[in-house]
Protein backbone atom coordinates (compact mmCIF):
# COMPACT_ATOMS: atom_id res chain seq x y z
CA UNK A 1 0.00 0.00 0.00
CA UNK A 2 1.62 3.15 -0.59
CA UNK A 3 -1.59 5.61 -1.01
CA UNK A 4 -3.83 6.87 1.87
CA UNK A 5 -7.57 6.63 1.66
CA UNK A 6 -8.75 9.88 0.26
CA UNK A 7 -5.23 11.44 -0.31
CA UNK A 8 -4.09 12.40 -3.86
CA UNK A 9 -0.32 11.72 -2.91
CA UNK A 10 1.33 9.04 -2.38
CA UNK A 11 2.43 8.11 1.42
CA UNK A 12 6.44 8.98 0.84
CA UNK A 13 5.20 12.46 0.19
CA UNK A 14 2.63 12.91 2.88
CA UNK A 15 5.18 11.43 5.48
CA UNK A 16 7.99 13.79 3.81
CA UNK A 17 5.48 16.48 5.49
CA UNK A 18 4.71 15.32 8.57
CA UNK A 19 8.94 14.56 9.55
CA UNK A 20 9.35 18.17 8.11
CA UNK A 21 6.79 19.52 10.24
CA UNK A 22 8.32 17.19 13.63
CA UNK A 23 11.80 18.64 12.65
CA UNK A 24 10.43 22.38 13.53
CA UNK A 25 9.27 23.81 9.43
CA UNK A 26 6.15 25.29 9.15
CA UNK A 27 3.19 24.33 6.81
CA UNK A 28 4.13 27.33 4.17
CA UNK A 29 7.87 26.33 3.74
CA UNK A 30 6.88 22.41 3.62
CA UNK A 31 4.26 22.93 0.91
CA UNK A 32 6.93 25.17 -1.00
CA UNK A 33 9.56 22.08 -0.71
CA UNK A 34 6.75 19.53 -2.09
CA UNK A 35 5.39 21.97 -4.41
CA UNK A 36 1.77 21.35 -2.95
CA UNK A 37 -1.00 23.45 -2.19
CA UNK A 38 -0.67 25.18 1.48
CA UNK A 39 -4.30 24.03 2.99
CA UNK A 40 -3.52 20.88 1.50
CA UNK A 41 -0.56 20.35 3.53
CA UNK A 42 -2.07 22.34 6.49
CA UNK A 43 -4.85 19.91 6.18
CA UNK A 44 -2.19 16.39 6.49
CA UNK A 45 -0.78 18.31 9.36
CA UNK A 46 -3.39 19.43 11.21
CA UNK A 47 -4.93 15.80 11.11
CA UNK A 48 -1.93 14.40 12.20
CA UNK A 49 -2.13 16.37 15.43
CA UNK A 50 -5.48 15.84 15.88
CA UNK A 51 -4.34 12.58 16.75
CA UNK A 52 -0.95 12.40 17.65
CA UNK A 53 -1.27 10.67 21.00
CA UNK A 54 -3.56 7.65 19.29
CA UNK A 55 -0.91 7.23 16.47
CA UNK A 56 2.36 7.42 18.80
CA UNK A 57 0.59 4.40 21.03
CA UNK A 58 -0.23 2.38 17.83
CA UNK A 59 3.21 2.48 16.57
CA UNK A 60 5.30 1.98 19.56
CA UNK A 61 2.93 -1.16 20.46
CA UNK A 62 3.91 -2.06 16.84
CA UNK A 63 7.66 -1.22 17.30
CA UNK A 64 7.51 -3.21 20.24
CA UNK A 65 5.95 -6.21 19.01
CA UNK A 66 7.59 -6.86 15.89
CA UNK A 67 11.30 -5.47 16.85
CA UNK A 68 13.81 -8.05 17.02
CA UNK A 69 15.97 -6.29 19.71
CA UNK A 70 13.26 -2.70 19.97
CA UNK A 71 14.75 0.66 21.20
CA UNK A 72 12.03 2.74 21.83
CA UNK A 73 12.75 6.52 20.83
CA UNK A 74 13.06 8.48 23.62
CA UNK A 75 10.68 11.75 24.52
CA UNK A 76 10.75 14.73 21.40
CA UNK A 77 10.15 18.01 22.01
CA UNK A 78 6.47 17.66 21.05
CA UNK A 79 3.75 15.26 20.63
CA UNK A 80 3.75 15.24 17.29
CA UNK A 81 7.42 14.79 16.54
CA UNK A 82 6.89 11.62 19.05
CA UNK A 83 4.18 10.30 16.77
CA UNK A 84 6.58 10.70 14.18
CA UNK A 85 9.79 9.16 15.81
CA UNK A 86 7.42 5.99 16.85
CA UNK A 87 6.25 5.67 12.78
CA UNK A 88 9.96 5.54 12.03
CA UNK A 89 10.92 3.44 15.02
CA UNK A 90 8.09 0.73 14.09
CA UNK A 91 9.62 1.07 10.57
CA UNK A 92 12.85 -0.18 12.12
CA UNK A 93 11.23 -2.71 14.42
CA UNK A 94 9.58 -4.07 11.10
CA UNK A 95 12.38 -3.87 9.11
CA UNK A 96 14.86 -5.96 11.35
CA UNK A 97 12.58 -8.76 11.78
CA UNK A 98 11.70 -8.55 7.80
CA UNK A 99 14.91 -7.25 6.29
CA UNK A 100 12.88 -6.83 2.37
CA UNK A 101 10.65 -4.35 4.51
CA UNK A 102 13.69 -2.07 4.41
CA UNK A 103 13.34 -1.67 0.86
CA UNK A 104 10.12 0.76 1.93
CA UNK A 105 9.87 3.84 3.22
CA UNK A 106 8.44 4.45 6.73
CA UNK A 107 5.53 5.88 5.37
CA UNK A 108 4.64 2.58 3.67
CA UNK A 109 4.96 0.56 6.66
CA UNK A 110 2.63 3.35 8.05
CA UNK A 111 0.39 3.48 5.44
CA UNK A 112 -0.01 -0.71 5.38
CA UNK A 113 -0.05 -0.83 9.06
CA UNK A 114 -2.83 1.55 9.20
CA UNK A 115 -5.23 0.02 6.60
CA UNK A 116 -4.46 3.02 4.54
CA UNK A 117 -6.44 4.86 6.76
CA UNK A 118 -3.76 7.07 8.52
CA UNK A 119 -5.28 10.42 8.14
CA UNK A 120 -8.75 8.75 7.94
CA UNK A 121 -11.03 10.30 10.54
CA UNK A 122 -12.05 6.78 12.01
CA UNK A 123 -8.07 5.72 12.72
CA UNK A 124 -6.59 5.48 15.25
CA UNK A 125 -9.22 3.38 16.59
CA UNK A 126 -10.08 4.34 20.45
CA UNK A 127 -10.00 1.20 21.11
CA UNK A 128 -6.79 0.17 20.76
CA UNK A 129 -5.12 -1.97 23.35
CA UNK A 130 -1.27 -0.72 24.08
CA UNK A 131 -1.35 -2.77 27.20
CA UNK A 132 1.16 -6.00 26.72
CA UNK A 133 -0.05 -9.41 28.15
Amino acid sequence: MFALFRRADLAEVIGSALAAKAAGAGARVIAGRLGRPVETVRGWLRRFASRAEGIRRFFTVLLVDAGVDPAVPGPSRTLFADAVNAVVGAWWSVASRWPNVGKVSPWAVACAASGGILLAPSWPLETINTNRL
